[in-house]
């Protein structure tokens, strides 16, 4: 195996600055003991019955029943301020689970400390609203497969972590309306002949996230494909700056992140799929969600000069070209 060395000064210091595979507990203020987990690079084996459905058009098929995951609860639909916002206030912190890894999205700038990127801007709209201080907020770092059993039990209030809204997901979680869209695309090496989602990928190793999206479209079809599993994505670009895969299937909003700290990589391909990301909240926290959509709806509010705009040109702009707006909210 030959080790290439690429981007932030190779694999080392990405790992001393993002802290690869965080499972640890944030203080209000983003400081903290962390746990470094154990890289998988080797092969997975599916989950226990057979691979999950994640995406949003393979759930599709479950009975037709699932039509529009996206419709969430309206602010004027009920209470904004029930037995959960009341929860939050008692408290006087608002928890969330976040990725830390995500440039661009959620991610420990090195040279602060802070947590910051796209997703965190929207918490921070959150906590100002609830609790009246953006700073008022703990942040647990949750991998990609425990994002929906941390809601379903409480440890957090609410997960804000490009989570794709899909059919399976609305049955174990609620979530926000959509404030961003997505698509599974690949990243790969500029000299990789890969060049998509086809059958140039018959023999390659593709990397992705348990409990992605990405996992459940490569389960689909492969186009012969070796896929290995990780627990957290930004550990697909570690493989892939070692030699250990030679291609990484998720999102392009965080493959371009990706591709932003190591111009080695590229996006190969066209998106494969749609991904709307959400908030995502327990399932009887439905005042939460309405207090979040009506969040939303006032950060998404003023066009060119609105606060999901700023955010955007911030963080998403350089890499992320031509996004003119949020998606448009759709309600139950």
């Amino acid at each position: 195996m030959t080790r290439r060395t690429r981007g932030w000064g190779g694999v080392a210091t990405m790992a001393a600055a993002c802290a690869l595979t965080v499972a640890a507990a944030l203080s209000p203020l983003g400081a903290g003991q962390l746990d470094v987990g154990r890289l998988r690079g080797a092969p997975a084996p599916a989950p226990a019955g057979g691979p999950v459905a994640h995406s949003r058009y393979a759930a599709a098929t479950d009975s037709g029943s699932c039509t529009d995951p996206e419709a969430s609860l309206s602010p004027s639909s009920g209470s904004t301020d029930g037995a959960a916002v009341e929860r939050i206030k008692k408290r006087g912190r608002l928890i969330v689970g976040v990725d830390q890894n995500s440039y661009l999205w959620g991610f420990r700038d090195p040279a602060t400390g802070a947590i910051d990127g796209f997703d965190i801007d929207i918490v921070k709209a959150i906590a100002q609203n609830i609790l009246g201080s953006e700073s008022k907020v703990q942040y647990l770092t949750v991998p990609t497969a425990k994002r929906i059993e941390d809601v379903q039990q409480h440890k957090v209030d609410m997960v804000v972590r490009t989570m794709t809204i899909n059919c399976d997901r609305i049955k174990d979680v609620a979530f926000s309306t959509a404030y961003f869209e997505a698509g599974q695309q690949l990243l790969a090496p500029k000299d990789s002949p890969i060049t998509g989602f086809d059958d140039s990928l018959d023999g390659k190793r593709v990397c992705t996230a348990s409990g992605s999206t990405g996992y459940a479209k490569l389960q689909e079809g492969s186009h012969g494909a070796r896929i290995t599993t990780v627990d957290n994505q930004l550990d697909c670009l570690v493989l892939l700056q070692l030699g250990q895969v030679d291609a990484v299937f998720t999102d392009n909003a965080l493959a371009a992140g990706q591709a932003a700290q190591d111009p080695a990589e590229h996006l190969v391909g066209k998106p494969v799929t749609k991904e709307p990301y959400g908030v995502a909240m327990n399932l009887g926290d439905q005042d939460l969600v309405r207090r979040v959509n009506q969040v939303l709806a006032s950060y998404e509010a003023g066009g060119v000069n609105s606060a999901w705009m700023q955010a955007y040109r911030t963080w998403l702009a350089k890499d992320l070209p031509d996004v003119t707006g949020p998606p448009q909210p759709t309600y139950k």
